[in-house]
Formats: C-alpha cells, structure tokens, sequence
C-alpha cells in the first residue's frame, strides 16, 4: 500500500513540474482527474475478473466432490456382486436338495406296471424319475448306440456305448407293453457295436434256405408212387420266452455346446435325443424312453450292464458343493468390502 502511495505522488510531481515548465498550470486537475478513472476501471476489471475465477473454483471443486462421491460408491461394488453370488448358491443349494429328495422318494415306490399306461395320457410327464415293468421282445436289429461312453472298471476307463433297442408287445400276452417303446439297455464295450455292424451287413446278403423233405415208406404199387406228393415240413423257431425290464422313465439329454450334434444317416449319435431315435427307428416320435436299472445281472452274460440307479438321485454339482461355493463368494464379498473401508478410511497425519 505505501509503495502504491509512493508511485502516487511521484506521478503528480512529475505532472507538476512538467506544467511548470511549460506555464501551464491549469491543466493539473485534468491530469489528476483522468488518472482517478483510468484506476478506477482498472479496481472494477479486477474485481469482475477474480469473481469469475472464485465462481468456476466453487463448480470444479463440486463437480470434484461428486465424482469422488460416486467412486467411493463403486468400491463397495465388488463386495456387493459376491454377496448377491453367494446368496444365489443358497438358493440352488435348497433347490438341489428338494430335487434329489423327489427323486429319491419316486424311486423308493413299488414298480408301475407299463401296460396300464398310455403314451397320450396327460400324466406321462409326471411319471419321470418313476419305476416301471414292462414285458416284451427286444428288437436288437434296430438298436441304436449313443455314444462314446466311459466307464471306469477296477480303475480303468474303457470306452463304449449305451445301446438303446426298442420293446415290442407280444401280441398273445395281456401283460406285455403296448404300444412299443424305447428301451436304453445299458453300457456295452466298443466291441459290440463292431460286431453289430458285422451281423446287420451279413443280414442283408440273401441266404438260401432248403427246406426238410421228409420220405416216408409206403407199401405202394409202383404205379403209385409217382402219384404221391413229398410233405414239407419247416423248421419253426424256439418259444421266446419274454424279455423283462425295470426301468425308469426319461427324457431327451440336453447336449452341452461341446457336443457334436446327432448324423442318423452315418448312425452316429452323440446324446439321446428321444424322437429322432424313434423315427429312426420307424416308431412314432411320442414313443417313451425307459433307461433300464435292473439289479440282477447275470455274471455270465453281463453285458448289456444297466444303469445304477443311485446315479440318477447324484448331480453334477452336490448341495455340498454348493454350500462351498457359497462359502467361498461370502469370504471375498468381507474381503473386497474390508479393502473397500480401509481405502476410505482418513490418514493420520503424524507431526
């Protein structure tokens, strides 16, 4: 302020003499006038100038504060993501317990005799996960091999198939099951869809068949004996006695996006896909699926082997897997959520 005075009178001396000099004395107030408005203009300019620059401070600084507001929100999303994630195991986790108890409960029921079932009735879908007997003659050449399927035996994988053949009714017996059905019979080696194949291209070559001619001794004229014609008699097959399955009803797989999709043509099937595999058949495409569970198998003859039927109450992923995932998702929520408070925790400054 003093050096401001000083400039002050240093101006107006120098005006003063100036006009001294000259012999002009009148002309001071002039001077000293149009010095106060040129200062005055210059207070004002100023003044405006650093109000704008307060203003334009104030609205960064909010604009600052808001975004700092928001990303301390978004530290805690992480932590908000993986509790919801281990809320939803929870859930799947009390889903797949009610899930494994109904099929348990269904299959703990006495069989359902097939023959009083009908393909068109409305209850069909409810009897899945349900124990059936059906009777009647397998037709092993139209079965079909859906795989490759492993198997470990005594700690060796070996791969082969599951053969699905259809069912036919025996048309003399009451208790056989009508109308035809499908029929998966269980885990082969690879071998018997090799040798399958074999037997149905030997089938279509044409085979000559001689039938018996029994001679029979008469005591005849010998002008008779042209007369008289040989009887034939054909060679009729063995009664069959009928085939007997315990099985439970299912439905097409859902192939996960890995899997190769079905080539009928080439006889190439990757998963059941159950009207594909009747039509290929030549049954209808409503034609029901029965995976046999039957525990007697003979020792001597274990092939076809039928399923387990404790692998059809096991999933891919058990409750308790669940209960470790949510373990699991609840442990890094307090993880990202305890990093997320210390972050915004206020430094202490140490003096």
């Amino acid at each position: 302020m003093a050096t401001t005075k000083t400039s002050i009178a240093k101006t107006i001396t120098k005006l003063y003499t100036c006009n001294s000099n000259s012999g002009s004395l009148s002309s001071l107030p002039n001077h000293l006038g149009s010095f106060r408005s040129s200062s005055l203009f210059s207070s004002s300019t100023s003044a405006a100038s650093s109000v704008a620059e307060s203003q334009s401070t104030v609205s960064s600084q909010a604009s600052e504060r808001e975004r700092s507001r928001w990303s301390k929100w978004l530290l805690f999303l992480p932590g908000a993501i993986t509790f919801g994630l281990g809320t939803w195991q929870i859930v799947r986790r009390q889903d797949k317990i009610k899930m494994l108890d109904y099929r348990r409960k269904r299959l703990e029921m006495e069989p359902l005799k097939f023959n009083s079932v009908s393909p068109s009735s409305e209850e069909l879908d409810n009897l899945e996960f349900r124990r059936v007997l059906c009777k009647g003659h397998f037709d092993e050449s139209r079965s079909i091999y859906v795989g490759p399927r492993s198997r470990s035996i005594s700690g060796v994988t070996e791969n082969g198939y599951y053969v699905i053949t259809p069912l036919l009714p025996i048309s003399d017996k009451a208790e056989s099951s009508q109308p035809p059905i499908l029929v998966n019979r269980g885990w082969v080696p690879r071998s018997w869809k090799d040798k399958s194949s074999e037997l149905s291209q030997d089938d279509e070559q044409p085979s000559n068949i001689t039938p018996t001619v029994v001679k029979e001794e008469e005591r005849a004229s010998w002008w008779r004996f042209w007369s008289k014609k040989p009887k034939v008699v054909e060679d009729h097959p063995p009664t069959r006695a009928p085939d007997e399955v315990v099985g439970v009803i299912r439905g097409s797989e859902k192939p996960s996006i890995f899997v190769p999709p079905n080539d009928p043509n080439s006889g190439q099937w990757f998963y059941v896909d159950v009207p594909a595999i009747a039509r290929t058949c030549g049954l209808p495409e409503d034609t029901i699926y029965i995976e046999d569970i039957h525990e007697d198998v003979n020792p001597s003859n274990p092939y076809p082997l039928p399923k387990d039927g404790s692998t059809l109450i096991r999933s891919s992923v058990m409750p308790q897997d669940h209960l470790n995932y949510t373990l699991t998702w609840y442990s890094l929520s307090a993880a990202v959520t305890f990093m997320a408070f210390m972050r915004l925790r206020p430094k202490k400054i140490r003096r």
